[in-house]
């Protein structure tokens, strides 16, 4: 690797990545405004195992901002999964009848260039619930006798102090309807030395099962470091499960996929969602067609380990759920291409357009710009812009 890449302390700018040269600085212009619109932050992690003379570099597509980033659908939208819409009180979201959201934080160490809260997120946000919210989130969670599970997320909850973390846990741990803990984060991987034995041991709770979903896309992010800090939690006590995201040019394809999934059950890590793209703004061109999840999901069904399977996902927009994105519950319309009807868990049937608008993208000039422009496009959906 190109010594003038690495780094001991995380990117966190435009120019910061200018100078590490993970841009194209004829984009300048543009990745400004994507920088200004969107959080930035690679850690040094991640900077290391970006590899400069790839182009198509699956780390650095995760994280290096990208002035396609831009450009937004007509049907993408700032809350996709809908989190509004099931907001009882600040950072605390009811969608599902057993379980919670509980969003601690809206920060993170690294920011995903295709977050589906990537309008929620960043140091332009308030950084941590505020004692008030927190206080009035777990008495509403105390008061549902319903919510077996809470699901700490953020942001990613593991910047969090390990005081912080003791003392959600120890204020959930009071609540003795609340059985299983589970947090959400890519910290193992993308900051491994922040998991340390203090964090761990903040995540105990006296008769409550606790469990960390990881976030990771491609194998290459299961490093030898990323594997030792996982094992510190599974050695803890802790179980661990894998969230992964399908993304373009990334891991869509069943190779990756099988290599990711195998380091993660390598690990002790038990893969549980493989998640279609959600429609959040500027994100079009990390999007798969729900045809190709399907396709490699059954390559995988032929090729891997049961002990390997996500389940592939599409979380319905507007705030009507998730569900296996499988012919069960995804119907595709008849002389309709890339037309479906999606049944949630309720039964309630919802429309859903596999590709963008083919001849409609909103174009963002310049940040601030009250005034979008229609670009009219001839092409395929999901044709690379």
């Amino acid at each position: 690797m190109d010594c003038s890449r690495k780094t001991t302390t995380s990117l966190k700018s435009i120019d910061d990545l200018v100078d590490h040269r993970l841009v194209d600085t004829r984009e300048r212009a543009d990745l400004d405004a994507v920088g200004e619109r969107y959080a930035v932050a690679i850690t040094p992690a991640m900077v290391e195992l970006i590899n400069p003379d790839d182009p198509d570099d699956p780390i650095a597509r995760q994280f290096v901002p990208d002035v396609r980033e831009l450009d937004q659908s007509p049907q993408e939208n700032a809350d996709p999964i809908g989190d509004g819409l099931h907001t009882k009180t600040p950072g605390l979201v009811h969608r599902y009848p057993d379980r919670v959201l509980l969003k601690l934080v809206d920060v993170c160490p690294v920011y995903c260039r295709f977050c589906f809260r990537r309008e929620m997120v960043g140091p332009k946000q308030q950084g941590q619930l505020s004692d008030t919210d927190t206080d009035a989130a777990l008495a509403y969670i105390g008061a549902h006798p319903e919510i077996w599970e809470v699901i700490v997320t953020g942001g990613d909850p593991f910047v969090l102090s390990a005081r912080r973390i003791r003392d959600i846990v120890t204020r959930l741990g009071a609540i003795e309807h609340v059985k299983i803990i589970r947090w959400h984060t890519r910290v193992p991987v993308v900051a491994p030395d922040q998991i340390t034995v203090e964090l761990v041991d903040a995540l105990t709770a006296a008769g409550k099962t606790v469990y960390v979903a990881l976030h990771a896309n491609h194998p290459r992010e299961l490093t030898t470091d990323a594997r030792a800090a996982c094992r510190r939690l599974i050695d803890s006590g802790v179980s661990m499960v894998s969230q992964t995201v399908l993304l373009r040019g990334i891991n869509d394809n069943a190779a990756a996929l099988a290599e990711l999934m195998r380091a993660f059950v390598e690990t002790g890590i038990k893969p549980y969602y493989l998640h279609h793209g959600d429609l959040a703004p500027g994100t079009r061109h990390f999007r798969t067609t729900l045809e190709h999840g399907q396709a490699i999901m059954r390559e995988l069904r032929g090729t891997l380990s049961g002990l390997a399977q996500p389940t592939y996902v599409l979380d319905i927009p507007g705030g009507h759920g998730k569900v296996p994105a499988t012919a069960g519950y995804v119907h595709a319309r008849t002389n309709a291409p890339a037309q479906f009807d999606i049944e949630d868990p309720d039964g309630r049937q919802h429309s859903y357009s596999d590709c963008d608008a083919p001849s409609a993208i909103v174009v963002h000039p310049s940040i601030g710009n009250d005034t979008d422009q229609l670009l009219n496009t001839e092409g395929k959906c999901h044709e690379a812009n």
